[in-house]
């Protein structure tokens, strides 16, 4: 469902019945005497079951939880006046909404995930202070904001720079920056918009993200609540149990520190030339071809693969490091590739299969994540492969 259709329909038109008429019509359309129709009609069936399996468990959670019979109608203000289960229904219409601004706040997938299963459940329980008339995703934003709050306190993680790696090539300059919990992000679960208000900080780019993660969470928060949701400074200061003035100032930091740590961009390359680089790139690795490799990369490409340690940068320096897992005359020499192609975080990625000697099936083995710039890749970003069903990527082929 768009996301503007969310915040103007009628609460009571969100239902559970509605979620299995869903699938039922959708069960009832398949046709089976048409392979490529009825493969189809699978795909659209499976992300409606999908749904109702999360409202489903939100209802579950909800009522587990509560042992007074909040599902009552008169339970909370008109607006959310619902039982559990058409309550979780209303929540899953904002659940993408929410999902990215969890991962925003926490550059983690995984955590982003469970962070949106913590902000219904205290949504559920906090229903009374929705106010008549509000936005529930404006609510929902402030029980989501204070729950990432919650986790950053309680984990208290820090980028650093990486350490210099023995045999590789880094180059001059300074170390990047390592986020061992970064993690990718699907584009097939960004709302319409992901961001409610357009600037320069309305992206999920990989290289926003981790700037993002230098900031203290408050600063990190103001920025988010008002540079790209666009909830005003009262509502920030509201959200964050800060004065108007505390929240000002926060903001006017975060967003000094994050142009002193966002590099330098040329401008994105057009989707068609992103895909044909994408394409050129999974040839190279199923090929094994280093030379066609190195004919791709930028001269100051920049290779990190967290949470490992592992990093190098330079033209060269990258397939001589990944040379011994590419020969197949090398003792190293892990298996064969096969790519297939995916988008995370709004830039091109290939989903890496590896087929060891010995067997005949391709297993995940990697998400590579590419910037590129200038019709040359600048940076890869290789996430380990626990991730794949989240890009609709089998996990063997």
């Amino acid at each position: 469902m768009a996301s503007t259709d969310a915040e103007s329909r009628p609460c009571d038109e969100v239902t559970v019945e509605g979620l299995v008429a869903d699938v039922g019509r959708g069960a009832a359309e398949l046709t089976p005497g048409d392979p490529a129709a009825l493969y189809a009609g699978v795909v659209e069936l499976t992300a409606s079951v999908d749904r109702l399996r999360r409202v489903a468990r939100t209802a579950r959670d909800t009522a587990a939880d509560d042992n007074h019979g909040y599902g009552e109608p008169d339970a909370g203000p008109p607006e959310l006046a619902l039982p559990a289960a058409d309550f979780a229904a209303l929540t899953e219409t904002h659940r993408r909404a929410v999902l990215v601004h969890c991962y925003r706040m926490t550059g983690s997938y995984d955590d982003a995930e469970d962070l949106v299963r913590e902000t219904f459940l205290r949504a559920w329980r906090a229903r009374d202070t929705f106010r008549a008339g509000a936005s529930v995703r404006t609510w929902l934003y402030r029980i989501a904001t204070n729950a990432c709050l919650d986790l950053l306190r309680r984990t208290a993680r820090r980028p650093h720079d990486y350490e210099p790696l023995p045999g590789a090539d880094h180059l001059a300059g300074e170390p990047p920056a390592r986020v061992t919990w970064l993690q990718p992000y699907p584009d097939a679960e960004l709302p319409e918009t992901a961001g409610d208000a357009p600037g320069p900080y309305g992206t999920v780019e990989l290289p926003l993200l981790v700037a993002l993660q230098h900031l203290p969470p408050r600063q990190r928060a103001a920025l988010i609540l008002r540079d790209v949701l666009g909830l005003s400074g009262a509502e920030t200061a509201e959200t964050l149990d800060l004065t108007p003035v505390s929240v000002e100032g926060a903001l006017q930091r975060a967003r000094a520190a994050l142009r002193s740590l966002l590099p330098e961009r040329r401008p994105r390359e057009p989707a068609e030339r992103e895909a044909a680089l994408l394409a050129r790139y999974m040839a190279a690795g199923e090929a094994l071809g280093q030379a066609a490799l190195g004919g791709l990369l930028a001269d100051d490409v920049l290779l990190t693969a967290p949470p490992n340690p592992y990093w190098c940068r330079g033209r060269y320096a990258v397939p001589a490091f990944l040379r011994p897992s590419r020969d197949p005359a090398s003792a190293a020499f892990p298996g064969h590739w096969r790519y297939l192609p995916a988008r995370a975080n709004g830039q091109p990625a290939a989903g890496g299969y590896l087929r060891r000697p010995g067997t005949n099936v391709y297993r995940a083995e990697a998400l590579d994540v590419l910037w590129a710039e200038g019709g040359r890749i600048v940076e890869i970003t290789s996430f380990e492969p626990h991730l794949f069903p989240a890009f609709g990527l089998p996990l063997r082929l």
